[in-house]
């Protein structure tokens, strides 16, 4: 009997990524550690990266952290030459790690400030997909999700680089897609809108109009008027993960309580 893709897609959640290895970057973040929480839930080997010094989230038998500067080439390569002696070709790739850098417009900014954002934004994300791609298309398959951002996708006034490297993921991940199609590797982003990390709670604390004022002035005006919830984005990339998504590459999956919709 010829298996049809609908049968194919009919997997148990607990298999979902059952079998497969993957890796997070920024892993120890409140996106990066609900997402590498997750997949590894539901049966992924994971291995969290983020800078040294971070400290993990918590434990889980399936998540192995391993310190990595993902704007430095030689800490990415040795990485990754751990990673593969260890578990093989990875099977997912989730580049989560990111900064949002100073707020302010271009003429306030310094090259410092450009080179920091775009560093890690940008070349991190080039840099784990340039040496994680050669095992992907040796084994002909495999999934990476590129954290961009409804800034990636919107302007805006307060943080202009960061929007510039958010555009530039979208648009790098739709030529990866283009690119490693014929190898059976589907490549998109992830969008999130405004969440509930420690980042924006620092943010509301640190406002001149206090928390409540801040929180309303942010997300006040979606269809859905609330911040998202880590597992929101996590449970976005499982699906762009798994083979659930198997015909789904250089797509935008967006998840903002309706931002960009008004």
């Amino acid at each position: 009997m010829v298996e049809t893709a609908t049968q194919a897609g009919k997997k148990s959640p607990e298999g979902r990524m059952a079998g497969k290895v993957a890796v997070v970057t920024g892993g120890r973040g409140d996106l990066g550690s609900a997402t590498a929480r997750l997949l590894a839930d539901h049966g992924a080997t994971v291995a969290s990266l983020d800078r040294a010094g971070t400290p993990a989230v918590g434990v889980h038998p399936r998540i192995t952290e391993y310190d990595v500067d993902v704007t430095d080439e030689s800490s990415v390569m040795e990485t990754i030459r751990t990673l593969e002696a260890k578990h093989g070709s990875t099977d997912v790739l989730v580049n989560a790690a990111g900064i949002i850098g100073p707020a302010g417009a271009s003429h306030t900014a310094t090259v410092d400030d450009f080179n920091v954002i775009f560093d890690v934004n940008v070349k991190g994300v080039w840099l784990m997909t340039k040496h994680i791609v050669p095992g992907m298309i040796r084994q002909e398959s495999g999934s990476i999700i590129n954290f961009s951002s409804i800034h990636g996708l919107t302007g805006g006034r307060n943080v202009p680089l960061y929007h510039a490297t958010k555009g530039a993921v979208r648009l790098l991940s739709k030529s990866d897609a283009a690119a490693y199609g014929a190898h059976g590797i589907r490549v998109n982003s992830i969008h999130p809108g405004s969440m509930n990390t420690r980042m924006s709670r620092r943010s509301a604390e640190q406002s001149d109009i206090g928390a409540e004022a801040y929180y309303k002035q942010l997300v006040g005006g979606n269809p859905l008027p609330r911040q998202g919830e880590p597992d929101e984005i996590a449970y976005g990339v499982l699906y762009l993960a798994s083979d659930e998504s198997r015909f789904t590459t250089g797509s935008e999956l967006v998840i903002d309580g309706g931002y960009t919709a008004v």
